[in-house]
């Protein structure tokens, strides 16, 4: 079995978790999560605890309680203390603006673009770092690669929008010749 489905998912005080079937539902001080898990999974909670089990011993199945599990688990986080991401953007003349719900970001296209953020992601803005906040993990990843997406790092000068932790491997530039 899968090393990760193997381990049981502690529920803080502050959090609940309601199985009905294979719908989970997990609410907390910051808001409420669902989500359907597959039929051939089957949720076990006792007390503070949920446990992941395969209904059949395939490999497919045995991969997917390790996955289970860690959606299971960052939904708890999620509503118990929520999630963030930074992303930074470089280049002269680069600007972000939060209005609303809105990002409008000038990285260098003649007009600005404008962002929509979907339902559940907040952004704030400090200079040139757009910080990302959500209780869904999954709907954070997506939206922060989607605003990356505008304009990606490149590799000569590491201009446009990039994570706060990831390197650009920069290359050298054109030399002159004699």
């Amino acid at each position: 079995m899968s090393r990760i489905g193997r381990e049981p998912i502690t529920v803080p005080d502050k959090v609940s978790i309601d199985i009905q079937g294979s719908l989970v539902t997990v609410t907390g001080p910051k808001g409420k999560l669902d989500r359907r898990v597959r039929p051939e999974i089957a949720l076990e909670q006792e007390d503070s605890r949920v446990m992941v089990k395969a209904r059949d011993n395939s490999q497919r199945t045995i991969a997917f309680t390790g996955l289970t599990r860690s959606l299971i688990n960052n939904m708890v986080i999620g509503v118990d203390k929520g999630f963030q991401k930074k992303l930074l953007v470089e280049g002269v003349g680069y600007r972000v603006e939060a209005k609303g719900n809105d990002l409008t970001l000038n990285v260098g296209y003649s007009n600005p673009v404008n962002f929509p953020l979907p339902e559940g992601v907040t952004a704030s803005v400090d200079k040139n770092t757009v910080t990302l906040e959500s209780i869904d993990k999954e709907l954070l990843g997506e939206t922060a690669a989607r605003i990356r997406a505008v304009r990606k790092p490149e590799p000569y000068k590491g201009k446009g929008i990039r994570y706060e932790d990831e390197q650009i491997i920069r290359k050298a530039g054109k030399t002159k010749s004699k």
